[in-house]
């Protein structure tokens, strides 16, 4: 099996890039996910030349990992949030051999 790396870019709301990481941070769902069985990175990266986007990174060791990461509860809990702040979402995928 191969690990692989999400490039996860969300289009946050405007003026609502802040609140939507305080938000993620004080839920404890990064805490969870650190957890989550396949587990390496899950990294957010704020875009200077524009307030209201967010890189997300997260690597996985397999694709079978992942998929059973969005079946939890905290990232169910997750998209209730992302649903708030979020315009829109661009992933790009690379494989890790």
């Amino acid at each position: 099996m191969d690990g692989f790396i999400l490039f996860v870019t969300y289009k946050i709301k405007m003026g609502m890039r802040e609140k939507f990481i305080e938000e993620v941070k004080s839920s404890g769902i990064f805490e969870k996910i650190k957890n989550d069985d396949g587990f390496v990175r899950y990294e957010y990266y704020l875009c200077e030349a524009d307030p209201n986007k967010l890189l997300l990174i997260e690597e996985w060791k397999s694709e079978e990992h992942q998929k059973s990461h969005m079946r939890t509860d905290h990232m169910k809990k997750y998209k209730l949030i992302k649903e708030k702040y979020v315009n829109d979402t661009d992933v790009k995928r690379v494989t890790i051999q």
